[in-house]
């Protein structure tokens, strides 16, 4: 049996994000994960596009903007040789992620060399849920709790199946995301990921959008204390311990790491392995918690082994709850050590990459960081992990 090909992570990118109803409003989705396709290729003169052997690119909401089998529509629009396939993909917020691990199976099988992988979210023209017709057996018989299908409510419900995990705690946790996002910016470790994106306004005519519009680098406790909690009265969750409606899009090359080294394309981390896993949807934010215990396990990994974290910031009390099954500080300073989504926002499907991206940076400043996960909750009751191998600086 042929032994399994090493998947690399050659490169990744995105837009900044924006605030959902604002900068973007008068952008296409398309345009916006086009603008990173091409970067990426502009990036990489030694990746020759008409060996890319499959592109996927993910979308929560697979209509307008977004429909029309955006794996392949934009990657026409990108300028990709004909030659070069493309899907879609869709797993809520996990899009990007599972467009990656899929992309990367194939590289491991030995069926792909090259591959990109992407997602978009445009959460102005496509409000979350627009479209979805749930089946009525979901509530009759009790598939799942109706509180499943509103993404706050399942955090609230999270604080109720661990008390301790207390709004106090997750305003702080949602403080450091705010301060290590804008300690990330003031020291240039997050422009470079970035593609800034020309977008017209009728009101204000072209912009250039460079950074992210979400961050508020003024957050106080006290400010976070007093906001509303919309999904509960008195409850736990606010505006400002989640993330964002947000705009925006990423994608990342991939790479057999043989053939990487052939072209001599850059090689920033090495992928070990990843695990998708289900829980109640009612809690879906605990999904990262049994995803990561499997994809550790399938690994010969424990959580001792891994020196770099990023985990998205769906919901402040999402991270905690995985931290606290694993037995992590609050402010361990190996956890988003460039801040995340409760401070830039979460595009859903796109985000994953976003977390990929996060973590080569991380590796670059912490080189004797061997090993690193990005993990995040999904829709309905599930986890995803990916492991990787810091290999930043390598090159053939």
């Amino acid at each position: 049996m042929a032994e399994r090909a090493n998947v690399v992570f050659v490169d990744g990118a995105r837009t900044p994000f924006a605030r959902a109803g604002s900068l973007y409003a008068e952008t296409r989705a398309d345009d916006l994960i086009v603008k990173v396709m091409r970067e990426l290729l502009r990036r990489n003169p030694n990746l020759p596009p008409e060996h890319i052997d499959d592109v996927a690119i993910a979308a929560t909401s697979q209509t307008g903007d977004q429909g029309m089998n955006i794996g392949r529509s934009a990657s026409l629009l990108a300028g990709l040789p004909n030659t070069v396939p493309g899907y879609s993909i869709d797993r809520w917020c996990a899009g990007a992620m599972t467009a990656v691990t899929t992309l990367s199976s194939a590289i491991m099988a030995g069926a792909y060399d090259l591959a990109l992988a992407g997602g978009v979210e445009h959460m102005t023209h496509h409000p979350m849920g627009e479209g979805m017709d749930p089946n009525p057996r979901y509530l009759s018989e009790k598939i799942v709790d109706p509180e499943a299908m509103a993404m706050g409510m399942t955090a609230e419900n999270l604080h109720d199946r661990f008390p301790h995990l207390t709004k106090e705690r997750a305003d702080a946790f949602a403080l450091g995301s705010q301060e290590k996002t804008a300690k990330a910016y003031a020291n240039g470790l997050i422009q470079p990921d970035l593609v800034p994106v020309t977008a017209r306004s009728a009101e204000l005519g072209s912009v250039l959008v460079s950074v992210d519009e979400a961050p508020r680098p003024g957050t106080t406790l006290e400010g976070l204390a007093s906001l509303k909690t919309p999904f509960r009265p008195h409850g736990r969750v606010s505006a400002g311990n989640a993330s964002g409606l947000s705009d925006g899009a990423t994608a990342a090359l991939l790479a057999n790491e043989g053939v990487a080294d052939q072209l001599g394309l850059t090689k920033k981390m090495r992928m070990v392995g990843f695990a998708f896993a289900g829980v109640e949807p009612e809690v879906m934010g605990v999904g990262p918690v049994p995803s990561t215990e499997k994809a550790l396990a399938r690994a010969g990994l424990s959580i001792k082994d891994i020196d770099l974290f990023e985990v998205n910031e769906a919901f402040a009390v999402q991270v905690l709850a995985f931290l606290d099954h694993f037995g992590i500080d609050d402010d361990d300073p190996r956890v988003n050590p460039m801040g995340g989504a409760i401070a830039v926002g979460h595009p859903l499907a796109s985000s994953g990459i976003r977390l990929m991206s996060n973590l080569a940076a991380d590796f670059t400043v912490n080189p004797g960081a061997k090993y690193g996960i990005t993990t995040m909750c999904i829709g309905l009751g599930m986890g995803g992990t990916v492991i990787w191998e810091n290999i930043s600086g390598s090159n053939a």
